[in-house]
């Protein structure tokens, strides 16, 4: 039983797992390895001076699983409620979450097929977006939404963004209190 299951690994998801995972929370990736930041070239994304979306994507995914998440390459195809959370079936495997975060990016045939509602989406070439609450909560109870397809820009940085947002808002409801997490820097001292 993983904590928390994020569906998609681009900016949105694995910022999420990263997150999540780095918070001790069980976390996996669930990806289809479709995301639109892998057809980027990145000139704005803050801190890094330039980079193309394939890269991004691995390194995300590679920071995500150095503090823990698991990632699976596989298309989720439906999630089914449980007593405890969630089932995930994918194509090859079955897993179970307490929560999960869908970051599909453009893709919404997943969550219409299972109920999630949805709205016209305002950015260009997006169709439809989940709708969300201010915190990523869609209207199925433990189902939350970060990215593109919680009605974010497309824009990598902002996605990235969300996801962290999004898995912040989860690990303050499941803590009980706010979660913040700062690293301090400690230059060595000579």
């Amino acid at each position: 039983m993983y904590d928390i299951a994020i569906i998609g690994a681009g900016p949105a998801g694995a910022s999420a797992a990263l997150f999540a995972a780095k918070a001790g929370k069980r976390t996996i990736m669930i990806d289809s390895d479709k995301t639109m930041t892998r057809r980027a070239m990145l000139w704005n994304y803050y801190g890094i001076p330039e980079t193309v979306g394939p890269d991004l994507v691995v390194v995300g995914i590679q920071q995500a699983t150095k503090y823990g998440a698991d990632h699976v390459k596989s298309t989720v195809e439906d999630i089914v409620k449980t007593d405890s959370g969630f089932r995930l079936i994918t194509e090859r495997d079955e897993f179970e979450a307490k929560y999960v975060i869908l970051a599909t990016g453009a893709a919404t045939d997943l969550i219409e097929r299972i109920g999630v509602e949805t709205k016209p989406a305002t950015e260009p070439r997006i169709k439809t977006v989940a709708v969300v609450d201010p915190d990523g909560r869609t209207n199925i109870e433990g189902i939350w939404a970060a990215g593109t397809v919680a009605g974010v820009s497309v824009h990598a940085i902002i996605t990235a963004a969300n996801g962290a947002n999004v898995a912040i808002n989860i690990l303050s409801e499941i803590n009980g209190e706010r979660y913040v997490d700062h690293d301090i820097y400690k230059p060595d001292v000579k």
